[in-house]
């Protein structure tokens, strides 16, 4: 279950009558809770409680208490010892009148009256296995908004079908943006006290709904008619009440969809929320996902964190306008002049969305003007910062939509903030109808006419908001000659990901341009975008990004023409998660580049750590720039490393220890069995196991068991497929594609792999294991190898220089050991480095059967494998001191001698490819 559904599944809950028995069950299913849990906690078999509630072990005690008895009640399931041995998180105690619960990890409470609980569902969340921010738990007013408008449109286009039609889609999210402003508005007295709009549908609209929607239209055209003209425009008097909106917002086609009963009941429901709370910068990420059908199983999951937002925003300008107004202090005239600086400020997010980061950056800066008004002695002053100086792109229409009317929102809550209610109402409508969100393809379209630097030459005067071009974005800037911050989360979609038309916008942008540009990420092109305006225009900009971008070939196919062009990292945000509501607190591992043309003193955040550089490379390191580049072989004396053989529609080779027992007793011999590895194998011990026929298998073979059945099976499958038919797979349907084996040993390196464990998985295995292609192989390679791919020097290497999936290691050949520079080795340092290797066999031998798995979980490994931490310290000890006499200080001396080494042995080939080239 998702944020939205369990809001709505425990709003369910407090309208029933309260049952004291039932409740602690149906509080738990509201949290996504399977009736298999649900019935073995019923009959006692998991429910731990010692006061007669319900205890679910490492999750809540629940117990109904005695009226009056809930505050008692709380206390004792605190005190209770199977609250402690259940390991709960949370306590909750209720008599069905008053409600009150604990987070017994962090102390938090919530006392409320039963029927209001659901209005702190999101104190519960991690129940659901939901793991989110502080700021969304304490209001999650946006997500019950969310549901019940999600409920409300569902509803709408099941009734009205063809206002789902691409046609009239667009129609239907403007008529559901009006509603969002009347609920807004009816609750902020813009509508001449609260509630007047849900007050007059509900009065003059029939129970039955057959009205409803005359009414909604009527109140529409209303706010879309001056005062004076009204009567002219046939207006009903019971309308009067409604201010002159203007703006564009009810201009336009004034139809409105038919309601049933239940969408009538939906629409009150909604109007009965306290619109107050609404946080523009949540509730419009949450809100584009009920207009998107492709989006709307993913509700409410769309939320981006305001701290992560302030990752960008901070280090890209915020900070040194915080730190303009410390320096300024009291002082009158430092104080105006950064006013007058902020207020030519640009802010430019080209894949805006519903303007989560427009919204904060407003927000942001009217908080430090209203400190500079107040120490000027003119609090209560009308800002000076335009709306329209925060611009966006947005690629489809409701977002787009959103984000004005986010900005709108954020404006007129700032006000009453700033300047109080009645200043704030006084200069609110009619609303202003310049447009300044432009709906369209952020990589096709000119940003320079969309964020001018300075006036431009076509003015855009349009009559409304909401229904003018919306590619039409040209208006005249009050601040020409400002700074420009250009930000955003672009879409990031890798190579194998991206849509035929985002490839063909990365072809228009980079062909010809950035070579082998198709496997390039999305996100790549707002990078390149940005770095053409800010050539034309003096502008920093900072983008979110997988953090593939700062990893394997992006490195040097793409920044490096980008830094010979004069680009320059300023800060650098290094990995993290860009966390959502998803459950489990899914969310993608991402960076943040900042980057411009001007001379800054560089910044890398490396989770609390603030580091101050003289460069940021495009590894995002305090170093040097460095562009390694895939080789074909290695730059060292070391062996060759290969991948592992292609298991591709081979499965009918691959079976378990069982069937492989089964094929024994069978009479198949030895010979044609061996162990099968991948990543997963190789980590864990757990080989699974294969065919290895070098030859075709004669009718005796064939006959044994079912193998006749499944080498047909096979064949079968690769005729259907053109690769298998094209490298004749097809023929040998005994074989993997390759046949690669060794004759002696093999050592493993599984591809991916955990970036929490401190060494490089690497296993010595037996001439009769046949390794996968999810690993790479040193057949027969002396043993010396195995010291450096396991030691600390190597997987820094790897984590520098190797694309990762997520934060995991990705191994690769020709970018992490071809690349990999090893100094000269003589025969004692590879005797030396032999016999550590041995160690490392040994010491792990000494624990067998624990798993490289088991012996390298950072959290066991010192307690319970001494002995493998201690060679391996050995084995970095040798190696270490054949690259500098010495153990290593700490990575970033690493990284320094490595980045050096490669740089001198690259060096005669780089001249060699150079002169080929001009000859």
């Amino acid at each position: 279950m998702n944020a939205v559904e369990i809001e709505e599944a425990i709003s369910a809950l407090a309208e029933q009558p309260f049952n004291p028995a039932e409740f602690p069950f149906a509080f738990l299913q509201a949290f996504g809770n399977k009736e298999t849990t649900l019935r073995r906690l019923r009959k006692g078999e998991t429910n731990k409680s010692d006061l007669g509630g319900v205890l679910q072990t490492n999750n809540i005690h629940i117990a109904a208490a005695a009226p009056g008895e809930v505050t008692k009640m709380l206390g004792a399931l605190k005190a209770s010892p199977a609250t402690e041995r259940a390991k709960a998180k949370f306590i909750l105690a209720t008599d069905g009148d008053a409600f009150e619960a604990e987070d017994l990890a962090s102390g938090e409470t919530v006392a409320c009256r039963y029927a209001e609980f659901p209005d702190h569902f999101g104190f519960f969340l991690p129940l659901a296995g939901i793991t989110t921010v502080k700021q969304v738990r304490e209001s999650s007013f946006d997500i019950r908004a969310t549901s019940r408008l999600n409920r409300l449109y569902v509803e709408l286009l099941k009734d009205n079908p063809e206002w789902g039609t691409e046609e009239r889609r667009p129609d239907m999210n403007h008529f559901m943006a009006r509603l969002i402003f009347c609920f807004f508005a009816e609750d902020t007295d813009i509508f001449n006290g609260s509630g007047l709009f849900t007050a007059t549908v509900e009065q003059m609209s029939a129970r039955d709904s057959s009205n409803t929607h005359e009414v909604i239209g009527a109140l529409f055209q209303a706010m879309n008619t001056k005062t004076a003209d009204r009567a002219r425009a046939g207006t009903p008097r019971w309308a009067d009440p409604f201010p002159y909106v203007n703006g564009g917002l009810f201009s336009g086609r004034m139809d409105v969809p038919r309601f049933s009963r239940i969408a009538r009941s939906y629409l009150l429901h909604i109007g009965g929320l306290d619109w107050r709370k609404i946080n523009p910068d949540i509730f419009g990420s949450m809100i584009q996902a009920v207009a998107e059908d492709d989006e709307r199983g993913a509700l409410g999951m769309h939320y981006t964190s305001v701290p992560n937002i302030l990752k960008v925003l901070n280090p890209l300008f915020l900070d040194d306008l915080r730190e303009k107004l410390a320096e300024a202090g009291d002082n009158p005239r430092k104080l105006l002049n950064l006013r007058n600086r902020m207020a030519r400020i640009r802010v430019f997010d080209p894949a805006c969305g519903s303007g989560n980061f427009l919204v904060i950056a407003y927000k942001e800066m009217r908080a430090i003007e209203a400190e500079i008004n107040q120490r000027r002695r003119e609090t209560g002053r009308k800002t000076d910062i335009p709306l329209t100086n925060f611009r966006g792109i947005e690629l489809r229409n409701f977002p787009a939509e959103i984000a004005r009317l986010a900005l709108i929102i954020a404006e007129f809550q700032c006000d009453v903030l700033y300047r109080g209610q009645k200043e704030a109402l006084a200069e609110f409508l009619p609303l202003d109808a310049q447009n300044w969100i432009t709906c369209g393809n952020a990589l096709r379209l000119d940003w320079l006419s969309i964020c001018p630097p300075t006036s431009t030459v076509v003015k855009h005067h349009a009559d409304d908001l909401f229904h003018s071009p919306l590619d039409q974005a040209q208006i005249d800037f009050e601040n020409e000659g400002g700074e420009t911050y250009i930000c955003g989360n672009p879409p990031y979609k890798g190579n194998a990901r991206k849509s035929g038309q985002q490839k063909q916008d990365l072809k228009e942008l980079f062909d010809g341009v950035i070579e082998k540009w198709g496997l390039l990420d999305y996100v790549c092109g707002w990078f390149f975008k940005a770095h053409g305006y800010a050539k034309n225009a003096s502008a920093d900009y900072a983008f979110v990004a997988t953090n593939s971008v700062a990893q394997g070939q992006h490195v040097s196919n793409f920044w490096k023409p980008l830094f010979d062009d004069g680009l320059k990292f300023i800060f650098a945000v290094k990995s993290f998660k860009w966390s959502n509501l998803a459950k489990h607190g899914a969310g993608v591992t991402v960076v943040i580049v900042g980057a411009g043309r001007n001379a800054r003193d560089p910044i890398i955040f490396d989770g609390d750590v603030r580091i101050r550089a003289q460069n940021i490379n495009a590894y995002l390191l305090p170093q040097g720039n460095y562009w390694i580049t895939g080789l074909g072989r290695p730059i060292s004396a070391v062996p060759g490393m290969v991948k592992g053989n292609y298991y591709g529609l081979s499965d009918h080779l691959i079976f378990g220890r069982g069937a492989k027992d089964a094929y024994i007793a069978s009479g198949l011999e030895d010979s044609y069995l061996r162990k099968f590895y991948g990543s997963t194998e190789v980590i864990n011990s757990r080989p699974r196991h294969c065919f290895w026929f070098e030859e075709k298998p004669d009718e005796r073979i064939l006959s044994v068991a079912d193998i006749r059945d499944r080498l047909k099976d096979g064949e079968d499958k690769r005729v259907k497929s053109s690769d298998a038919v094209s490298n004749g797979m097809v023929h040998r349907p005994h074989q993997f594609r390759e046949m690669n084996s060794a004759k002696e040993h093999v050592l493993a390196i599984p591809v991916v792999s955990s970036e929490n464990r401190e060494y490089l998985p690497v296993d010595l295995l037996d001439r009769d294991c046949v390794l996968s292609n999810k690993c790479f192989a040193l057949y027969d390679a002396e043993l010396w190898s195995m010291a450096l791919v396991a030691s600390r020097i190597h997987r820094i290497w790897i984590a520098t220089v190797c694309v990762r999936l997520r934060t995991d290691f990705s191994y690769s050949n020709v970018l992490g050991w071809n690349t990999f520079p090893v100094p000269t080795l003589t025969d004692k340092n590879k005797a030396d480095l032999t016999r550590s290797a041995e160690e490392i066999l040994l010491a792990r031998q000494y624990y067998f059967p624990a798993t490289i798995a088991d012996m390298y979980d950072p959290d066991r490994m010192d307690c319970e494998f001494p002995l493998v931490r201690e060679a391996h310290e050995r084995n970095d000890e040798v190696l270490e001191r054949i690259y500098i006499g010495r153990r290593f200080r700490n990575d970033t001396e690493r990284l320094e001698k490595l980045f050096e080494l490669y740089t001198k042995m690259t060096a005669g080939s780089s001249r060699q490819r150079k002169k080929a080239g001009a000859g």
